[in-house]
């Protein structure tokens, strides 16, 4: 039996989903309908689909990937996905994709203020703005890092990514992503990850929403290995979760922007696309909420690699070494003897693009806000600027809780490239490398 689901604006209370909101796990496969019947039996294209539904699979990989990596699911839909007019070039906006050569890519450490709210009514898709990325979608490989900020719902509009998965990370504000095989409700502190390909709709309940988002043009982000830590830790499968199936039979012309190799296209629909009434399959959005996660820390000595803090991993060919890891630094237990306890003073190989979520990062006591950013590339020398540092030595190393904190890190093996944007916005801290200047030398005997 459908039931009508809470609608935000834009859905105009025309959106019908199977009871329950969520299905759990993480890569699961799953079937759900939101009308009785409509998923076929023993099959997946049967000469005639239940209720004259139009069968389709989405593949997410190639048909022949291994089936530990074969990602597709069958959707069962009022019109096929086919059935619309050409797509014709949108406004490009701030969006932008590889290759990132808009601007010469420097070693300087960089940091971002959180940008001011827009201007006038801006959605999802208006109020997106590219940061930075690397490698390019066009070869399957590299990131895309954005940000968005919206104060309206997006009505009678759909957007698709054809480059890559979106994994958003909600700043402020709660989201609500309604996309063709169910609805994801984000508030800050989820985060969530919508397919390559997948169309939704963006509304904002608490009439405006700002966040980051990761592009992944590469391998599917997946559950990073545990190794030693064993069978349980980190984030667990089970606190995966992902929407039963919701549509909407609407005859009503709905724009779709697509972003495709790069570049923003637009095609007018004469009905919404988002009318997936049952569907089938491994390859569909889900969230997570970042309480949720197992933080495992030190209980001697020593900072542990931030690497033991990776919720999602997008892997490369090269084993270890990651398209994209995102990490997150949230509150936990602080116990460490003998210890410098924040994040150590690094150069790494790999690139680090960091965002805040809520609070205060235990590493820098200013001027990093909740909204702003931070990009430290390849052997570019980072860590606690001073104030942090000469708390950290003087503390009395009791057990300490890190309370108000929800930090977080995209890190890449390619150089994360800053577009011009994000070069030339007031938001670039210019004084960002004062944070190390005041460091005495060391005393030797």
């Amino acid at each position: 039996m459908t039931t009508d689901n809470q609608s935000g604006a834009g859905s105009r209370g025309e959106l019908k989903q199977a009871p329950g909101g969520y299905l759990s796990g993480f890569g699961n496969e799953f079937a759900t309908e939101a009308v009785p019947g409509a998923l076929p039996q023993g099959q997946n294209s049967p000469q005639r689909a239940p209720y004259g539904l139009y069968a389709e699979q989405l593949s997410g990989s190639a048909f022949t990937a291994p089936r530990r990596e074969n990602r597709r699911s069958w959707l069962y839909r009022i019109r096929p996905s086919a059935n619309h007019p050409a797509f014709e070039p949108h406004p490009q906006g701030l969006v932008r994709s590889g290759p990132f050569d808009e601007v010469p890519v420097s070693p300087n450490r960089l940091r971002w203020s959180p940008q001011p709210a827009p201007a006038g009514k801006v959605d999802f898709v208006e109020g997106l703005v590219t940061y930075a990325g690397n490698g390019d979608p066009a070869t399957g490989a590299g990131i895309s890092i954005h940000l968005y900020a919206a104060n309206t719902s997006m009505v009678d509009r759909v957007f698709q990514d054809a480059d890559g998965e979106l994994l958003l990370v909600p700043q402020a504000g709660r989201l609500r992503l309604v996309t063709e095989m169910g609805v994801l409700d984000l508030a800050p502190g989820d985060v969530g990850v919508v397919p390559r390909g997948v169309r939704f709709r963006a509304e904002v309940p608490d009439g405006k929403a700002a966040g980051y988002i990761c592009e992944n043009h590469g391998a599917f982000f997946r559950l990073p290995d545990l190794g030693p830590i064993g069978a349980n830790g980190l984030a667990n499968p089970r606190d995966f979760l992902t929407p039963v199936a919701a549509y909407e039979d609407v005859d009503r012309p709905t724009t779709v922007i697509q972003k495709f190799a790069g570049k923003l296209w637009a095609s007018r629909f004469d009905h919404s696309p988002l009318d997936v009434v049952a569907w089938h399959g491994n390859l569909a959005p889900y969230k997570y909420d970042l309480a949720r996660f197992n933080t495992i820390n030190t209980v001697s000595y020593d900072h542990p690699d931030p690497s033991i803090f990776t919720v999602l991993t997008s892997p490369s060919e090269i084993p270890g070494t990651a398209n994209c890891d995102f990490v997150i630094f949230p509150p936990r237990w602080m116990v460490a003897e003998h210890t410098f306890r924040p994040p150590w003073f690094h150069r790494n190989v790999m690139s680090e693009f960091m965002g805040l979520v809520q609070g205060v990062y235990d590493a820098k006591a200013g001027g990093f806000a909740p909204g702003g950013a931070s990009l430290h590339n390849c052997m570019s020398g980072h860590g606690p600027d001073q104030a942090s540092y000469e708390g950290a030595i003087n503390a009395d190393l009791k057990p300490h809780k890190i309370k108000d904190t929800l930090a977080f890190m995209f890190e890449s093996r390619w150089v994360i490239r800053p577009t011009r944007f994000a070069m030339e916005t007031p938001a670039l801290q210019s004084d960002y490398d004062h944070c190390w200047s005041g460091f005495q030398k060391a005393k030797l005997p």
